[in-house]
């Protein structure tokens, strides 16, 4: 039974999940979060189809009912009905499709990079409209006139396709790239470009102003109202190095792709009048829609090593902008966390894609910001809304979501692990919701991550009051919540209450010195002496003038600076746990400890030393983290000190008598010390400078020695010598000669 047991720190505490940025640290499966931080069921996932390619760079509404959907570094086209049956359309013979836009007769058009061309894809053939002559096609937009706008990089013009195929430029931005076009409902042309951020107006050919300024180098989507209103998304903030070495696929044309987060990658140009796919340059292809990483790619299918990325530290990576027909410029949402990929309107919403977890967002018109879905374990490149619902294309791999505007039938989160630093009692789980059909489990391990060491998922807890947490004290814990068919019931919060073990203490380390006696600092400082060894006490006097030789006032040389010992320690408690201590000594060969004092909250204690006779002790101390913790889990730690000589008395010196040879004096020296070894001997004659003498066995280092003291060329006369010795406590014993030559 004592083995079994385990102490807890006394103070319980909790792991409290409330707030929408602890709860997007979970996983949510067909869940919403609303914008006051609730869980409840979202939109259904009707299907989810991969399409065996490793990007999706953008999506087009089929007239079908279905979606166009471009892909790389094959350039393959796809349509995807209703029903999520995919099929291949058009096989570019160019690595990249970044581009596509249906016009008004449902025609699809295709912008293929790096050679820059733009297709027409009917009955499943493709005929190329116009050779634009530039490196790549970020975007196609279709005007109700029949032309086709083409944003381009990298010299950062929009082209005009007009309906017989002759393209023109129509405006230049002076920048890089063109990385977005859109059509507002007047006509009018609205063009994104990088790496200025710039948004553009554009009027007519050649004629067009600066609708806003980005802090962030690109606007990379956009979404534009009846009323003019203009929704934009801009990216910046976030580094990559590039992936110079592709490892080329040896299986053919024909096998899966798999890259990861590729967004600045390189390709190889064609040569203009030469074969299709001979490589002649390199060029950096920066498409839209996914994080920025690197890739080197020809028409054969390549994959590539995973991406090194670098966040610039306190940087935004993505913002979304609400321009105003008047101007007005309004920032809706920053982040430092995700990026922004892709905006939709649907009805007075705003929805937006991010990176991460391929997360669906929607903005309200009163500003409330809700987590609609998350569609996957990647980047939401596109969004599309149809009547069939809203349609997310996924990178790294390709794959289309359809998301209904039904309420998914089993939806269910799973929370992040808690980590509560060391082995925890489980309390009763809590929760707040708005309704009934939530059931909750549990699970707990003692590794960071949830593997097969880990315990099987609990039995349910349906109601709070039998809501004991029946999972095995552990380290790490997490919980899940899964809603019943048809509940519609948000969930709030969720607590998890634990009693954490208490860990004892560590006492380190125990040391024991001399220090001067504060009363003899207090007395030093005002006699207003700072350097000598000394202060002079004087009998009382009248008189105050300086004392002469004739005086009858006795003068007294005192020790300035009496010791006292001074016991510390060092200790921590890993819990944080505030601690007090007990002080206990007992002497070389003795059996019990005595307590010097206990309850102390100081890590010093000092002590007169007279209190200790002379002789070998030990110190001991004991920690204990009592003040923090019920008796019951209290723990305790102990440390004793290494040997401590206490020796409070000097050694006792003799000398014999003088013995004279001519001018020379020899005079022999013995010491004694009851504790300590003897450290050192030294001399003075007539008052003069102390001089060192040596053992007459060569060392001093023995409680028991012997010193000849042997002076030459001694003037005629008295002369007083005395003999100093220390021991290794630094008591000095004193011995007197007078020597008549």
């Amino acid at each position: 039974m004592a083995a079994a047991f385990v102490a807890y720190a006394a103070t319980s505490t909790t792991w409290e999940t409330s707030s929408s940025s602890e709860l997007l640290k979970g996983r949510l499966q067909s869940l919403s979060l609303t914008a006051e931080g609730g869980l409840q069921p979202g939109p259904a996932q009707h299907w989810n189809r991969g399409l065996n390619q490793p990007v999706l760079w953008k999506m087009a509404p089929a007239p079908d009912g279905g979606v166009y959907a471009a892909t790389g570094h094959g350039g393959e086209v796809f349509h995807i009905d209703r029903s999520g049956n995919a099929k291949l359309i058009w096989t570019a013979d160019q690595p990249e499709v970044f581009a596509l836009c249906v016009d008004g007769k449902g025609r699809l058009f295709a912008g293929t990079s790096p050679n820059g061309s733009v297709y027409r894809i009917e009955n499943g053939k493709a005929s190329e409209v116009a050779k634009l002559g530039v490196k790549y096609i970020w975007a196609l937009a279709a005007a109700r006139d029949g032309s086709i706008y083409a944003g381009t990089g990298d010299q950062g013009k929009i082209y005009r396709i007009d309906p017989s195929g002759k393209a023109s430029v129509y405006f230049e931005t002076g920048q890089s790239n063109v990385t977005a076009v859109a059509i507002g409902s007047g006509g009018q042309l609205y063009a994104g470009s990088e790496p200025n951020g710039l948004l553009y107006r554009i009027t007519d050919a050649r004629h067009g102003t600066v609708v806003y300024d980005s802090s962030l180098p690109e606007i990379h989507a956009m979404a534009i109202r009846a009323d003019g209103t203009v929704f934009a998304a801009a990216l910046g903030g976030s580094l990559s190095s590039r992936t110079k070495t592709p490892v080329v696929s040896t299986t053919g044309t024909g096998s899966t792709v798999v890259a990861t987060t590729p967004t600045v990658i390189s390709v190889s140009e064609a040569k203009e009048n030469g074969e299709d796919g001979v490589p002649e340059q390199t060029g950096d292809v920066k498409p839209k829609g996914a994080p920025k990483s690197a890739v080197t790619s020809t028409i054969t299918p390549i994959t590539t090593s995973s991406p090194q990325f670098v966040d610039v530290s306190g940087a935004e990576k993505s913002a979304i902008y609400d321009i105003h027909p008047n101007g007005m410029v309004e920032t809706l949402r920053t982040s430092k966390e995700d990026n922004v990929y892709d905006l939709i309107l649907d009805g007075d919403k705003l929805l937006f894609s991010t990176d991460i977890r391929g997360r669906i967002f929607s903005i309200t018109e009163n500003r409330k910001q809700v987590m609609l879905a998350e569609t996957g374990d990647s980047d939401a490149n596109q969004l599309l809304k149809t009547a069939a619902g809203v349609w997310v294309g996924l990178s790294n791999p390709a794959t289309v979501v359809l998301l209904g505007s039904s309420t998914a039938a089993k939806p269910s989160y799973e929370s992040p692990v808690h980590d509560t630093t060391t082995l925890a009692r489980w309390g009763q789980l809590q929760w707040e919701a708005t309704g009934p059909g939530v059931t909750f489990s549990t699970r707990t391990g003692n590794s960071a991550r949830p593997d097969e060491t880990w315990s099987s998922w609990s039995a349910p807890i349906r109601d709070e009051a039998h809501a004991g947490i029946q999972s095995p004290r552990g380290r790490y814990v997490q919980w899940r919540a899964e809603w019943s068919p048809g509940s519609t019931s948000e969930l709030q919060s969720v607590v998890v209450p634990y009693l954490p073990q208490n860990t004892p203490p560590v006492v380190r380390s125990v040391s024991v010195t001399s220090i001067p006696s504060s009363k003899a600092s207090k007395s030093s400082s005002s006699s207003g002496s700072t350097s000598s060894p000394y202060i002079v006490t004087v009998t009382d006097s009248a008189d105050s003038s300086p004392a002469s030789t004739s005086s009858t006032g006795t003068q007294t040389l005192t020790q300035q600076s009496p010791m006292q010992v001074q016991i510390t320690w060092q200790a921590d408690d890993p819990d944080g746990d505030k601690l007090n201590y007990s002080l206990y000594f007992r002497g070389d060969g003795e059996r019990d400890w005595k307590l010097l004092r206990e309850g102390v909250s100081e890590n010093t204690l000092t002590l007169d030393p007279d209190v200790f006779a002379d002789g070998k002790y030990y110190f001991r101390v004991l920690a204990s983290d009592r003040p923090s913790n019920d008796m019951r889990y209290a723990q305790q730690a102990e440390f004793v000190s290494t040997p401590v000589i206490i020796d409070n008395t000097p050694p006792t010196v003799a000398a014999e008598a003088p013995v004279h040879k001519g001018n020379a004096v020899d005079v022999t020296i013995s010491a004694n010390d009851a504790t300590s070894p003897l450290r050192k001997c030294e001399y003075s004659v007539d008052a003069g400078p102390w001089q060192p003498v040596e053992a007459a066995d060569g060392v001093t280092d023995s409680q028991r020695e012997q010193f000849h003291l042997h002076l030459e060329n001694l003037k005629p006369g008295e002369h007083v010598i005395v003999v100093r010795v220390y021991d290794s406590a630094g008591n000095a014993g004193l011995a007197k000669v007078v020597s008549e030559q």
